[in-house]
């Protein structure tokens, strides 16, 4: 065995330690950002909670005839999982910008690179968190609306369909300031749920918002969700979504490389 391959043994495992250590730290970081946790996870689970409670409890209503809280779930899901991969990612990056820690980490033994992507690990348990309170809220309102097969289908479409998001909000974290990043995701993000159908029925909305959706990631990942559940093609959505994280990490590298600490 030669001194490289020695050293390349070395460096893996003390690569994964760093990795863990940067995700818990992402993981204390989101619970200390009261703004981030807020509009990520508590406002999208307050939100379901009201109108489950208002129209969930129908028996059908939803696409290919399921259960209107079933429904429910894949659109606000969507609100939910984007949000948090969206939001906290991207503010927890500017805010890092601001307090001038991100300046500290690229003199630091870390690479940043690691830092990065623990930021977008740390935010998925509150992915999968947001998913189960809103599927607590479905359960006592309208009972067990999904078998558990379709639900972890959805669940894991929802959070793995959110990564996309991510490399945007790490995109505008790069660029702005932690005040104005929050006000950038926000004045993007909420137009973007309401013309994709994710509180409101699409069929609702005046048809410009209609002829608009298609072009909203927010749409098709939605629609995604909702394939889980009735078994309609994806394919679409799918592609759409592989286009959007394309565009997504071509703008979180266009804005790394110009990154200023």
């Amino acid at each position: 065995m030669n001194a490289g391959t020695i050293e390349r043994r070395d460096v893996v495992p003390s690569t994964w330690r760093v990795l863990g250590v940067e995700v818990g730290e992402g993981l204390r970081a989101i619970r200390r950002e009261p703004a981030a946790l807020f509009f990520s996870v508590l406002m999208p689970v307050g939100f379901f909670a009201l109108f489950s409670s208002i129209f969930g409890g129908g028996a059908q209503g939803g696409p290919g005839g399921l259960p209107y809280a079933a429904s429910m779930l894949a659109t606000y899901g969507t609100f939910g999982v984007v949000s948090v991969m969206l939001f906290n990612p991207g503010l927890g990056v500017a805010e890092d910008r601001t307090r001038g820690w991100l300046r500290v980490k690229k003199v630091s033994a870390t690479p940043l690179g690691v830092t990065l992507v623990a930021r977008v690990l740390a935010a998925l348990p509150y992915a999968v968190a947001v998913m189960l309170a809103m599927s607590a809220v479905t359960l006592a309102i309208a009972g067990p609306v999904l078998g558990l097969g379709a639900w972890l289908r959805l669940v894991a479409a929802l959070v793995l369909g959110a990564l996309p998001f991510a490399l945007f909000g790490l995109a505008i974290g790069f660029v702005a300031s932690s005040n104005a990043a929050a006000a950038i995701v926000n004045a993007v993000f909420f137009p973007m749920v309401v013309a994709s159908g994710l509180w409101f029925p699409i069929e609702l909305m005046p048809g410009w918002v209609q002829a608009l959706a298609p072009w909203l990631p927010t749409f098709h990942l939605s629609q995604l969700a909702a394939a889980q559940l009735t078994g309609a093609g994806a394919l679409g959505h799918l592609v759409a979504l592989l286009v959007t994280t394309a565009i997504g990490a071509a703008a979180a590298g266009l804005a790394y490389r110009n990154l200023r600490v």
